[in-house]
């Protein structure tokens, strides 16, 4: 696991401060995708959240990019707790290359979640409210993973293809996809085939931004 800048208590309190502050209450122990936006950190958690008074924990973590200040055309990453639901249909990276040779979703076959259109802010002038959709994806292995640790996205969350296959394939987002698939075979079709669900599988992103704490 990636070592960070703030303590594993940090990232719990953190997660439990945006949760509460969008009324999610945790009724069943889960697993969270826990983003940190600051850009002295620039890294995931996954958290075991529980119920009540039962303790929460980190389980691992990796490197990521979120939003790059200061350049036109990019936005902040926003924080807050964001649900990966079956209103909207994730998709598959092609593996395909841009004007700059890069792919810019990581190889073929990598998942990409969508979240949807959220409230964000330009992360140039004025920073101006703007709408992104907001998605956590793979990147370019050759060119941009070696990159990860530091801002450089347009607003999306960027992870490490070990840690997108690893979510892919216990399912870590993926609660009520896989009660979906049951019935609907565009669930299905998107769905790993040969993966291994994990108990503690749930919906939610977090992401916070340890540097408005100090």
């Amino acid at each position: 696991m990636t070592r960070s800048a703030i303590s594993d208590t940090d990232w719990i309190s953190l997660a439990r401060a945006r949760l509460s502050g969008a009324a999610v209450r945790i009724e069943h122990s889960q697993l969270l995708v826990v983003i940190d936006r600051a850009p002295r950190v620039q890294e995931l958690r996954l958290i075991v959240a529980q119920p009540g008074s039962l303790p929460w924990y980190v389980i691992g973590g990796s490197k990521v990019s979120t939003g790059q200040a200061e350049r036109h055309g990019y936005f902040i990453t926003p924080v807050g707790v964001f649900p990966h639901t079956t209103d909207i249909l994730d998709y598959r990276a092609l593996g395909t290359f841009n004007e700059n040779h890069i792919r810019g979703l990581g190889l073929k076959g990598m998942r990409v979640w969508d979240f949807g259109w959220q409230t964000t802010q330009q992360g140039w002038g004025e920073h101006a409210e703007a709408e992104i959709r907001l998605l956590l994806h793979a990147t370019d292995p050759d060119y941009l993973e070696q990159r990860l640790g530091r801002t450089a996205s347009k607003g999306c969350v960027r992870i490490p293809a070990s840690m997108n296959r690893f979510l892919d394939t216990h399912g870590v987002l993926d609660a009520d996809y896989e009660q979906a698939a049951v019935s609907d075979l565009r669930f299905a079709a998107v769905l790993l085939p040969g993966r291994q669900p994990s108990p503690l599988a749930g919906t939610l992103m977090v992401v916070i931004d340890s540097s408005m704490a100090t």
